[in-house]
């Protein structure tokens, strides 16, 4: 079973975490043309290594934070809150 250090509980199985996306993706202001929105909305990275996710303990705290996985071996290499910079890890 895929273990996932959550930075508020500590670590849990994975079935308790929701995945949310790449993590620091940032919104557009309200004056955005439609292009803006549109690669918002749509466009993410689909790197290969360590990737900054978005996750949320949703069966445990309830709160989200951050993770580096490592996609092509599904490790996670840090986690963090949201609000602090990403760590600098190695794949």
């Amino acid at each position: 079973m895929l273990l996932i250090n959550c930075p508020y509980c500590g670590e849990r199985p994975e079935p308790e975490f929701v995945y949310g996306g790449q993590a620091h993706v940032a919104r557009p202001g309200t004056e955005a043309t439609d292009a803006q929105w549109s690669r918002f909305l749509y466009e993410r990275d689909n790197d290969r290594g360590a990737h900054a996710e978005r996750w949320r303990h949703f069966h445990g705290c309830g709160r989200f934070f951050n993770a580096v996985r490592d996609t092509t071996t599904d490790r996670f290499l840090a986690t963090y809150r949201v609000g602090e910079p990403r760590p600098k890890v190695s794949a």
